[in-house]
């Protein structure tokens, strides 16, 4: 029978403090010398001398318990296991008195236990194994089972800790959890939105945009169903909608991999990233501890107003979002497969557009020796610009040989084409390096049959002594033969092969490089990213980078940061320079910042802009921005112009608003997004939604902040979701009761979960108390105060507390009306009496939750 630990987590406080004050009053038992004070084993048990604690008729108070230590209470506990200080989740607990010694209580261990704290059953002692099989309910204490093993309950904090020998543990890379604690969560539906209306008037002529991005989905055990749309509405074309990608899932845990079915994208580790509507099978890195998990970019930008920035990869809009005026970062795209260039649109608010691209590919391909990832994937090519869908298969393999090599290969084959690739990867002291040759033949109509090879050369390296991460660097060079499987289903739509050296020339060679550079303390640091490429079919070479320095001087920051990028409206290239400066006009996390940029354009514009941004309210909530600017227009077409931005994280979505004006244009922009959940225990919103998720379930503690999330709070109905969960890894979801009332506890504060990828895991939080708590002033019949130290029973025995001083009791969870309680006066059966009490009833004062009032104990 399961106990209620909250009872016994105040018991234990009262009992610290009572031990505290009794032997600070009384002193220690005898031997306790000031040497020897902060040994445990000499503080385990102590005795008080209680002759000032008589009561008038001679009697003494029971005060027995307080000399033990350990006054846990044999019972089952569902308790956060802790070992060797790493958590490892929830779990029930048997504590059982050992012997007949009554102060002997201790966790008890089993063979299943055992197993789930990751301890190696297989190397357990044979005196282990017979006190295994000789212990009540097949299970000891840890001390009897693994030498020099500990376990330190704490009933306050629900809390078991262990401290168990390295050898008798399980060997398991760092940030392991067994498969076998995977949660695929409950059957559930959901659905992720972003709905976004950008409206503008220029020169008198108005248009407007309408986006509504949809990935909605459906659990049933371990199978996820997703669907991921837009629906793009403008004035000046017809609406309509566009699927990106319809899909079945569910992870293969035995096998480190996810099986998809339906529309994806090809790992593009090896070869180029492409749309499949079909089925893969690929090791899943997420499945591995942490050390083995993949990228995504940072997409950084420029922009002169409120202006729309759509992110399209492969010609699908994946990321459509307002910024403000000044430079933006968006860090927090959903990975959509291994590779594939991200096409960066940033529409100003005059109607300007420019166009940028972030590559968007895998590091070098080492792994750790023994480490093997594969995929396969079969299905019908598929692009959003291309009509073509010829059948394809694909098949990549990759596997560590040692710590210095890495082996890789993989065959590529579709209708008139076909690939190999064979490559190694190599850990080396001068960085990591990978080297691989492709090898190519298309067959187009009308054409000569295309035959050639790719070389690629990448390289990875933090250079220790300079702080230097080369992040990415990688060069490949094809023959002018050479196709990708996309830039030949391409040719294979146009007429001669003529293709335009921006969108789908045939590459020659490209090189592309991240660099990230902190300097000497006090001198900042800079980034640069950016690639080049020449083609066979086109003069000239495209250059395109992005470089940026930062540094601070006291309380002032300042930055300058150069970029090129395509510009649609004129067909040309677009060089700009921009230096930023940015201070706190407040001392608190959520002042406003003042921030003022200048920036220079290769036209001759120049862009001057002064922004103020904070926080404010519950949670810092409400964000706003106020901004001017003021621009020559390129050809003295003087532009001054006002714009304000806000956003508010409520409780079920969070909204967002933008607009500007100027001498030329003003625009008008609204947004809102979240997520919903259903499942069988009813609908909950969120503000926010990520893959995988977690619904907070606390009864009767609505308003309580979920530490998982900025602003996150328990809705009416007790419930939240936590959205930013990390599949298959163990995720800690605490709840802070501050701000509860008095009438509400919570059994625990944080529980641990390890949700599969895509699950909807339920993490509750169980509410001991749901009633009144109230000071009692007890008094026995003849008005004297009833002695410090005495126990406070309920009436099914459990204990409640201890009276204090003045005879002063405070007890929590009583109900509304009239009741009585025990009190343990002394050490012998007769020495009690009842303490009855009458509470109001709280239809008629609702308010009072906290009540103060007299008993007689008789």
């Amino acid at each position: 029978m399961m106990r209620r630990p909250a009872s016994f987590a105040r018991l234990r406080r009262i009992r610290q403090i009572g031990a505290l004050a009794l032997s600070m009053c009384f002193g220690a038992a005898a031997g306790a010398d000031d040497d020897n004070a902060a040994s445990p084993e000499l503080l385990a048990d102590v005795q008080f001398d209680d002759q000032l604690l008589q009561q008038a008729n001679g009697h003494r108070v029971d005060i027995r318990r307080f000399s033990r230590r350990n006054a846990v209470l044999p019972g089952d506990y569902r308790v956060d296991l802790v070992v060797n200080q790493t958590g490892m989740g929830r779990a029930d607990v048997a504590v059982r008195r050992i012997g007949d010694e009554e102060a002997n209580v201790q966790p008890c261990f089993g063979r299943a236990l055992l197993a789930r704290i990751g301890v190696d059953t297989s190397r357990l002692s044979a005196e282990a194994e017979a006190r295994l099989r000789q212990a009540p309910d097949a299970c000891a204490p840890l001390p009897d089972l693994i030498a020099g093993g500990a376990a330190d309950f704490d009933s306050n904090e629900q809390r078991l800790a262990l401290s168990i020998p390295q050898v008798a543990m399980v060997r398991h890379a760092r940030g392991y959890v067994d498969p076998k604690y995977w949660d695929d969560g409950v059957t559930a539906a959901r659905l992720q939105y972003n709905a976004n209306h950008y409206s503008t008037i220029v020169d008198g002529r108005a248009s407007s945009h309408g986006y509504v991005g949809l990935d909605a989905g459906f659990n049933i055990g371990p199978w996820r169903f997703r669907h991921g749309g837009s629906l793009n509405q403008d004035d000046r074309l017809e609406t309509r909608y566009q699927s990106v990608q319809t899909l079945a899932q569910r992870a293969i845990a035995p096998i480190r991999s996810q099986l998809t079915l339906g529309d994806a994208f090809t790992d593009g580790a090896l070869f180029d990233s492409v749309g499949l509507r079909g089925a893969q099978l690929a090791t899943d890195d997420r499945m591995f501890p942490e050390s083995q998990r993949g990228y995504a970019p940072t997409i950084r930008g420029i922009a002169n107003s409120n202006a729309r920035v759509v992110i399209r990869q492969n010609g699908n809009v994946i990321y459509e979002t307002t910024v403000a005026a000044g430079a933006f970062e968006i860090n927090d795209l959903y990975p959509t497969g291994y590779g594939g260039d991200l096409e960066v649109v940033v529409q100003e608010a005059d109607g300007s557009v420019r166009v940028s691209r972030t590559p968007y590919a895998a590091a070098v391909n080492a792994l750790r020796p023994g480490v093997t990832r594969y995929g396969v994937a079969l299905g019908q090519y598929r692009n959003a610009t291309i009509r073509a869908n010829p059948l394809m298969l694909q098949a990549t393999i990759q596997h560590g040989l040692s710590n210095l090599v890495t082996a890789y290969g993989g065959m590529l084959v579709a209708r008139d084409y076909a690939a190999a690739l064979l490559g190694a990867a190599f850990n080396t002291t001068y960085g990591a390096v990978g080297v691989d040759v492709t090898q190519a033949l298309a067959r187009l109509q009308h054409q000569p049959a295309q035959r050639g090879h790719s070389v690629r050369l990448s390289y990875s390296k933090l250079v220790a002594p300079t702080r230097t991460n080369l992040t990415l660097a990688a060069y490949r060079y094809s023959s002018r033969r050479y196709l990708g499987l996309s830039d030949a289903i391409a040719l294979g739509e146009t007429s001669g092969g003529s293709l335009s050296p921006i969108s789908q020339g045939i590459q020659r060679a490209r090189l592309q490089l991240t660099v990230n550079q902190p300097l000497a303390l006090g001198f900042g640091s800079f980034y640069l990213t950016g690639s080049m490429q020449n083609y066979w079919n086109a003069n000239g070479s495209d250059l395109q980078f992005q470089l940026g320095y930062s540094n601070h001087y006291r309380r002032l920051g300042y930055g300058v940061s150069a970029s090129r990028q395509y510009n649609v409206n004129n067909v040309t290239w677009d060089n700009r320079v921009m230096l930023t400066l940015s201070i706190p006009l407040g001392e608190g996390p959520g002042s406003p910042y003042s921030t003022t940029s200048i920036e220079h354009a290769s036209d001759g514009t120049v862009n001057a802009q002064q922004s103020v941004a904070g926080t404010v309210g519950d949670d810092n909530r409400f964000t706003y921005g106020l901004n001017a600017g003021y621009s020559n227009g390129g050809q003295a077409n003087h532009i001054a112009s006002l714009g304000a931005n806000a956003s508010y994280a409520a409780p079920a979505a969070t909204l967002t608003g933008n607009v500007s004006a100027s001498n030329a244009y003003t625009q008008v922009g609204l947004g809102i997004s979240g997520g919903i959940v259903a499942y069988e225990r009813g609908v909950v919103l969120a503000p926010s939604m990520g893959d995988t998720l977690a619904i907070v379930e606390a009864e009767h503690a609505a308003g309580a902040r979920v530490a998982n999330g900025n602003g996150l709070r328990l809705d009416r109905s007790g419930r939240a979701v936590v959205s930013n969960m990390t599949p298959f890894s163990m995720n800690s979801v605490e709840v802070d009761p501050t701000g509860l009332p008095l009438d509400v506890e919570l059994a625990s504060t944080e529980q641990r979960v390890a949700p599969s990828s895509g699950a909807v895991v339920t993490v509750p939080f169980a509410t001991l108390s749901k009633g009144r708590t109230a000071v009692i002033r007890a008094r026995t019949a003849d008005g004297r105060a009833l002695p410090f130290g005495a126990e406070v029973l309920g009436e099914a025995g459990h204990p409640l507390g201890t009276v204090g001083q003045a005879g002063r009791v405070i007890v929590h969870g009583l109900p509304a009306g009239s009741g009585r309680l025990r009190v343990r006066l002394g050490g012998k059966p007769g020495d009690v009496c009842d303490l009855h009490y009458a509470l109001p009833d709280a239809a008629n004062a609702p308010e009072l939750q906290f009540i103060v009032t007299e008993a007689i104990c008789s």
